[in-house]
């Protein structure tokens, strides 16, 4: 009993002291927890309604604002309690600015990543050519992007080095367009020679009929004739279609007897008679 009574002793004027304030601080923890989660349910279920917004970034914003609330929350329990909140945000904000400056680089991709996830200038899946390299989109990270070249090498790029070049999207557009170029001899029919291009084309059906496919001489280059030849197709029909014409023109070429001129360099060896 006199035990009991001790701690009795002891505990009450600790309750007194700061039992209201307990109370508050019990309430500002349970009222801000319940705010942040709100604030992180409404920030996901925009995200999913917009379509400019990356689901990664979404959750990215999300998390980040109930970390927000859920500071301000722990600061405001602190001030319940009577503890001096200014000199701590100053050894954190300095101990913020350390780190920032140790991860210069690091916070440089984020901030890439952020933008590449607002602006989506492509998307996973997209054929692209990005700081220097050509390939496939595999994912889309906040430090990181990783993509695989056409010949499968996984590649694995900073944001910042994305962000900071132009970026070639192969795949945006539904259409594309494929540009080829082909020579004959000045002896031959230069009319005969587009016609038969001409001709090539109209036989695809991957060749679009608008836009219009061009057919013009391009060059007159030292050993032939150059055309240019421009039709359009759908995306995925690029390569396929710029193979196939390629071999069909120069089988039709070789059919019709056209010659298709190669560099080449007549050497004359003069022979000096000695006296």
């Amino acid at each position: 009993m006199e035990d009991f009574n001790n701690i009795q002793e002891t505990i009450m004027p600790f309750i007194i002291t700061y039992g209201l304030d307990l109370v508050g601080a019990i309430i500002i923890l349970f009222v801000g927890w319940i705010v942040a989660n709100w604030i992180q349910k409404r920030i996901k279920k925009a995200g999913r309604k917009s379509e400019k917004l990356d689901e990664t970034l979404t959750t990215i914003f999300a998390k980040t604002a109930k970390v927000v609330v859920m500071v301000v929350v722990i600061i405001a329990v602190l001030q319940q309690f009577g503890v001096q909140t200014a000199s701590m945000l100053a050894v954190v904000g300095a101990a913020g600015l350390a780190i920032g400056l140790a991860w210069q680089g690091t916070l440089s991709d984020i901030a890439a990543g952020i933008m590449l996830l607002i602006m989506r200038p492509f998307k996973i899946g997209d054929a692209v050519e990005v700081a220097g390299t050509s390939g496939v989109i595999d994912e889309i990270g906040l430090v990181l992007t990783k993509m695989h070249t056409f010949d499968n090498i996984a590649m694995y790029i900073p944001n910042s080095d994305i962000w900071g070049t132009k970026i070639m999207n192969y795949a945006k557009n539904d259409t594309r367009r494929v540009d080829m170029v082909f020579g004959f001899g000045y002896d031959d029919d230069m009319d005969k020679a587009m016609q038969i291009a001409r001709e090539v084309l109209e036989a695809d059906e991957r060749v679009l009929k608008d836009p219009e496919p061009q057919i013009a001489v391009s060059e007159l280059a030292d050993s032939s004739v150059n055309i240019i030849v421009r039709p359009w197709t759908a995306k995925e029909n690029y390569w396929g279609l710029k193979f196939d014409v390629t071999k069909r023109i120069k089988e039709r070429y070789d059919e019709e007897g056209l010659n298709i001129p190669y560099p080449q360099r007549d050497v004359h060896v003069f022979q000096q008679n000695g006296s």
